[in-house]
């Protein structure tokens, strides 16, 4: 195949110019091209109001093979044309260890489900243990969450099938540095399972909250259909240990589960997991993260900004990506931009509050929003007593979300930026209306994050409204905290990607080894391809299986 780089075509054009475009560069026929795959699509909006696509596609010719097009590419002496060489992934041969239990998987999230799937299609018949509902329950449990304010710490944004990413805008770009295909599996694997074909290819795809409970639905169904078992409402509350190996899982307190191999694929927010585990000494480090507020402006007006126009249907809302080197040494940045969303109580804890940004697949509301926070090292948060306490950061995370539930007595705290500025409490909205999913209340966010932090958030956000317009307007609407923006640990793991507890797996978001919903399921793929080049299947393999 030959790649071609930058291939640019208008926004409104038809499918036959991207075939003929190809064939102009290569200075040959339309006819005489097989096919034409996109490897890459993005959008090229530095000369607005001129806008275009910019593609990288792999051609296949109908005749000639190899070798022609290998002439072909010598005698263009393009520097945008290459000879692609991409494989297909393909998972390991299976190793020839005997496992006398089936491995278990603790958690459904991202990581969890695609460790899960990949075993199961190797004929591990792997046990998937949730502590959350199944989607179509937690679902209408959070619902009900944002309505009246009644949280379950087992079943809510965090917690349940799929994880926490279910319920955020689904954005599946990452900066994972992939030489394994595992990134182009895992959008495939969506793909097949219901998400649009285009998140391929996409320079920025998502998926979207609604359609997402829709795959991991069917991922779950998967797994079971080949032999493998899915428990919700089953809480990993105790490991057993012996001589420094896993032997069993204590599951809601009362019931052991004997394994080999358990796959600790929990996510960020498994608090009370990571305090068992600490009793456990199994080894742990405090890590560095981030913490802000959520901000909202009209999506119009990103969309003025980053295409020269308020309305963008052909190229959908506009997304933004700020980031900014304080005075102080902090770092200032914004994440999971939510174009076209919402702001949504995504606590897990009683008494405490955090918030997170959710879109829907058509991402067709009123305001963008995103995450601007401030960067945070263990030196921020550990105190005299617990510097080397891995969970230091946890407390400091609580500590931040029990003052943002307090901030308006249980609802999501809200305040303008500039009574933040002002340091005063803010009662009403200006031209910005607000978008929010859960019960909300004016308060002042001054006085949950610390001084050094709302110092450093202020100095980003006067350099942000230079990047884009009106970026820094005194009426765009702060919501807090955002504190799970990644794990406070790592659970640090060996080259075969085993903790010091041999036998337990660290995997994902969780043991601070993932970013993010792609960055999670390749982690879960790569954990699986270890234990799949480890261990024999528990049962033969079939042509199924072998995918």
């Amino acid at each position: 195949m030959i790649r071609i780089n930058q291939l640019k075509l208008p926004l409104e054009y038809e499918k036959e110019k991207l075939l003929q475009k190809a064939a102009k560069i290569l200075g040959i026929s339309p006819t005489d091209i097989l096919k034409i795959d996109i490897i890459k699509e993005s959008i090229d909006a530095r000369k607005k109001p001129e806008i275009f696509y910019s593609y990288i596609v792999d051609v296949t010719l109908k005749s000639g093979g190899s070798k022609r097009e290998e002439s072909i590419v010598r005698k263009k002496k393009d520097r945008n044309l290459s000879i692609s060489h991409e494989k297909p992934y393909c998972l390991p041969e299976c190793g020839t260890s005997p496992l006398a239990y089936p491995p278990v998987i603790i958690g459904t999230g991202p990581a969890g489900l695609f460790c899960g799937l990949m075993l199961a299609r190797k004929g591990y018949c792997p046990i998937l243990l949730e502590r959350g509902e199944d989607v179509d329950a937690r679902t209408r449990r959070v619902e009900a969450f944002w309505k009246n304010g009644v949280l379950n710490p087992a079943s809510n944004v965090q917690f349940g099938e799929g994880g926490a990413g279910t319920f955020s805008d689904g954005k599946l770009n990452t900066l994972v540095k992939d030489t394994f295909g595992r990134n182009r599996e895992v959008l495939k694997i969506l793909s097949q399972f219901g998400a649009d074909p285009s998140i391929c290819y996409q320079n920025k795809p998502h998926i979207g909250t609604d359609v997402l409970s829709r795959i991991v639905k069917s991922i779950r169904q998967e797994i079971e259909s080949l032999g493998g078992t899915v428990r919700f409402l089953s809480q990993v509350t105790d490991f057993r240990i012996k001589d420094g190996k896993l032997y069993a899982l204590e599951i809601n307190g009362k019931e052991l589960l004997y394994t080999d191999a358990a796959v600790l694929a929990v996510g960020h927010s498994a608090r009370d997991t990571f305090e068992t585990l600490y009793r456990h000494s199994v080894p742990m480090e405090a890590k560095a993260f981030a913490v802000g507020l959520r901000i909202q402006h009209p999506q119009a007006m990103i969309n003025m900004s980053q295409y020269g126009m308020e309305e963008c249907s052909a190229l959908g809302p506009a997304s933004y990506k700020l980031t900014r080197q304080t005075t102080a040494g902090r770092g200032v940045y914004s994440f999971c931009m939510c174009p076209g969303g919402y702001v949504v109580n995504a606590s897990s804890e009683p008494g405490r509050l955090a918030v997170n940004g959710m879109s829907y697949h058509d991402r067709a509301g009123e305001n963008a929003n995103s995450a601007i926070i401030v960067s945070v090292a263990p030196e921020d948060f550990s105190h005299d007593n617990d510097e080397k306490n891995p969970l230091s950061g946890i407390y400091f995370q609580r500590e931040l979300e029990e003052k943002a539930y307090q901030a308006a007595g249980g609802n999501i705290p809200v305040q303008l930026y500039g009574d933040f500025i002002s340091d005063c409490t803010s009662d009403h909205f200006g031209k910005v209306q607000p978008a929010f999913r859960g019960q909300y209340g004016f308060a002042n966010l001054r006085r949950i994050l610390p001084e050094a932090l709302s110092a450093s958030f202020i100095e980003a956000m006067e350099g942000f409204g230079h990047m884009i317009k009106g970026f820094d307007c005194l009426d765009a609407i702060l919501a807090g905290i955002e504190s799970r923006t990644s794990s406070p640990v790592r659970i640090p793991r060996d080259e075969t990607l085993e903790s010091a507890i041999r036998g337990l797996f660290p995997c994902g978001e969780g043991a601070g080894y993932a970013g993010g919903i792609t960055s999670a399921a390749m982690d879960g793929i790569k954990v699986a391809e270890e234990l799949i080049r480890r261990y024999r299947p528990l049962k033969e393999k079939t042509g199924e299986l072998e995918g």
